[in-house]
């Protein structure tokens, strides 16, 4: 998936370019015909790729790079200088590439080379593979299976009415009314035939038998595998209060349900959210941009606090009120009334549409019924295997060692989902390789981009350089004398730069097991 793209700019890189105008490792904008190209120097190599990222077209002549890698500055998305191929999510397609020739000092771009074909097989790969859930974590899965030469049949069985999309956009633009619906889906309908890729829509698997190496669906029919990817997610977590069940309480999890909360915006006028974590400032946020005039009600002192820590935190806050939002802070909602909400102060909030974005859970019931180990989600190894051979799991639902840190972490985010269904898929081919990079993600709100690197559920100190009222920072989160993450506001490169720091010493340390 792409967005807009400028027309190509810099010089044509097909008349050459002499050497010692590329310094090493600076990415130099040119263009190839009408192609935008970046040509990249590596000592007395030099690269000529695509300028831009294959996700939301993020440029990667303001990107980082890093041995024979470069990472988007947009959304840390990583392409390999060499073949073009994503080495990590979001950007799950290559990038174009094109022969260089050096002569005499000066480089020129010649022709487009053909994209790699899938890597060899290796011996003995499982008969088949089972993929229960539809979301970033099973694509990322069925892609890469496809990419590592796996030829046997996929199965992706899916209870989401739509076939894998960008779930992200759901709070952000798209709920806004700033991105097209065909931004949406992360694959066009006649991709997974033409893959070989079996995608059930509206069905439900009711049960796994792992030593029967077989699943049950909800049409009756059963399914065997050779390996299974459990990727069920998450849900949110329902408010329990009279009125819950009113027709205007909307949650924000599937594409389905931002449907239905655009079309009852379309008629609103005020919005009480419930919540104040990501998705739920992410929403404040859109439907403030829709024109509906939005109130926040959250037990918490401030937005987002268990993350960003209280001064970005209390910073967001004030950004969000000079956009017309409004906080009902350290109060609950008791009860939805027609009109608005009862707050447990006794106060009312008036609001035509309700929001509701007070966590989600993971779904492990499954994984439960199969007698897979779970604590707060499916226990993995660092391989994403489970408890049961030929099992994985991968995205919202797993709780795995973190590198980092050496503790079990669940991380729902959607670039995590994707690199665990990457590795997963590997995996399952034999390939063993330990899933060891830092979490990742990042929020807009307004004009407002906040990238976080690592994961930090507690910390003895937050050290901050630079300008939170700006938007020009960067927050570390120290604990025992270490970052374990870092959160940034502008400052270019330097979050690309602390997950290439945090995601080296992640793989230094030993296996946590």
């Amino acid at each position: 998936m792409s967005g807009q793209q400028d027309r190509p700019e810099g010089p044509d890189l097909t008349q050459g370019v002499p050497l010692d105008r590329l310094a090493d490792g600076v990415p130099l904008q040119g263009h190839v015909g009408d192609d935008a190209a970046i040509l990249v120097r590596r000592g007395e190599e030099v690269f000529a790729v695509g300028a831009h990222c294959t996700h939301y077209s993020g440029p990667l002549a303001q990107g980082l790079v890093v041995g024979d890698t470069v990472h988007c500055p947009w959304h840390f998305a990583c392409f390999s200088l060499r073949s073009g191929e994503p080495l990590r999510p979001p950007a799950l397609d290559p990038i174009p590439r094109w022969r260089t020739e050096t002569r005499d000092g000066v480089v020129v771009v010649r022709e487009k080379i053909e994209q790699p074909e899938p890597k060899q097989p290796i011996a003995d790969p499982p008969a088949s593979v089972v993929i229960v859930g539809g979301g970033a974590a099973g694509l990322a899965a069925a892609l890469e299976l496809r990419r590592q030469g796996y030829d046997g049949p996929i199965t992706m069985i899916s209870a989401d009415s739509e076939a894998p999309y960008d779930r992200p956009n759901l709070s952000k633009d798209y709920l806004a009314g700033h991105a097209e619906e065909s931004w949406i889906p992360l694959r066009s309908p006649d991709f997974y035939q033409e893959n070989g890729i079996d995608l059930r829509l509206r069905t439900h698997v009711q049960a796994i038998d792992p030593d029967a190496k077989s699943v049950r669906l909800s049409d009756g029919g059963t399914l065997s595998y050779g390996a299974l990817l459990l990727t069920t997610g998450a849900v949110p977590v329902r408010l329990d209060v009279p009125g819950a069940d009113r027709p205007n309480v909307h949650y924000l999890r599937s594409l389905d349900d931002c449907k239905r909360i655009i079309a009852a915006a379309e008629t609103a006028k005020r919005v009480v959210l419930v919540g104040s974590g990501f998705i739920g400032m992410e929403g404040a946020a859109a439907l403030r941009q829709r024109g509906l005039e939005v109130s926040v009600v959250t037990p918490d002192e401030l937005p987002m606090l268990k993350v960003l820590g209280p001064e970005i935190a209390g910073h967001l806050k004030r950004f969000h009120e000079e956009h017309g939002v409004t906080f009902h802070l350290k109060e609950t909602v008791t009860a939805i009334e027609d009109g608005g909400v009862r707050l447990g102060s006794g106060g009312r909030v008036d609001g035509d549409l309700i929001l509701v974005a007070i966590g989600v859970k993971p779904a492990v019931e499954l994984a439960e019924a199969a007698g897979l180990s779970t604590d707060r989600g499916v226990r993995v190894d660092d391989r994403l295997r489970t408890s049961a051979p030929g099992i994985y799991a991968a995205g919202d639902i797993v709780r795995w060692p973190d590198a980092l840190t050496g503790e079990r972490i669940r991380v729902e985010h959607w670039i995590v989902a994707e690199q665990q269904g990457v590795i997963a898929a590997r995996n399952m081919l034999g390939r063993d390789e330990r899933y060891a990079v830092v979490p990742v993600f990042w929020t807009n709100q307004y004009e407002l981009r906040i990238s976080y690197v690592g994961h930090a559920e507690r910390w003895d100190r937050i050290d901050i350089d630079g300008d939170v009222a700006k938007h020009d920072c960067m927050a570390r989160y120290v604990r025992d004398g270490r970052t374990i993450a870092v959160v940034t506001m502008g400052r270019g490169h330097a979050k690309l730069e602390m997950q290439r720091d945090l995601d080296a010493e992640a793989a230094a340390r030993p296996s946590p097991g």
